[in-house]
């Protein structure tokens, strides 16, 4: 079940609608929604291009904290199936698996709330694994709250083994987080 599809310009008006209902593709920073529709408002065909960032040529990240970190290399794709589903993101350093502090893992995903406990997360995060490993990557890493048992479920579903507990740095909300690791 191919649920991933490259952003585009031709799909952008359904993302932008569920931007519009205060869903953000980023988990840390909510309001990353209104920076997002702000962008596409401004230039609809730069914002689509940027979803793609294989050489890491973006500006810095900026974290929940309000500081700032150099982007890694990055690509996005849009889970689609019936309609606007959600996002899916992977990012890594070049040449190791090993990624800052300050990047919660290689993949991180969001579904629009009126699309939950379908799979379709579940069926992404399968889906994306073979350009992980196209990439070169041996493993991906995954990040989830203790107690976010749909996350779990779903890296659990893709073969995700856990690895441990960590609190994250205050950077990035600090907290205490549970470490998946998926063997590619």
């Amino acid at each position: 079940m191919t649920v991933l599809c490259i952003p585009s310009v031709d799909l952008l008006p359904e993302y932008a609608a569920a931007l519009e209902t205060g869903w953000s593709p980023n988990n840390l920073r909510p309001e990353a929604a209104g920076e997002q529709l702000a962008q596409i408002q401004e230039d609809p065909a730069s914002f689509v291009a940027h979803q793609t960032d294989m050489e890491a040529k973006g500006g810095p990240v900026l974290l929940p904290d309000g500081s700032t970190v150099p982007r890694l290399p990055s690509f996005r794709r849009w889970i689609f199936k019936n309609g606007f589903a959600g996002s899916i993101g992977l990012r890594w350093r070049p040449g190791t698996t090993d990624l800052p502090p300050t990047c919660l893992g290689h993949i991180g995903y969001a579904v629009v709330p009126w699309r939950r406990r379908e799979g379709l997360a579940s069926a992404a995060l399968i889906e994306l694994l073979p350009e992980a490993r196209a990439l070169g990557l041996d493993y991906v890493e995954i990040t989830t709250d203790h107690d976010n048992r749909p996350s779990i479920g779903v890296i659990e579903k893709a073969g995700g083994v856990l690895v441990g507990a960590f609190e994250a740095e205050t950077s990035v909300g600090g907290g205490e987080h549970l470490l998946f690791r998926i063997d590619l």
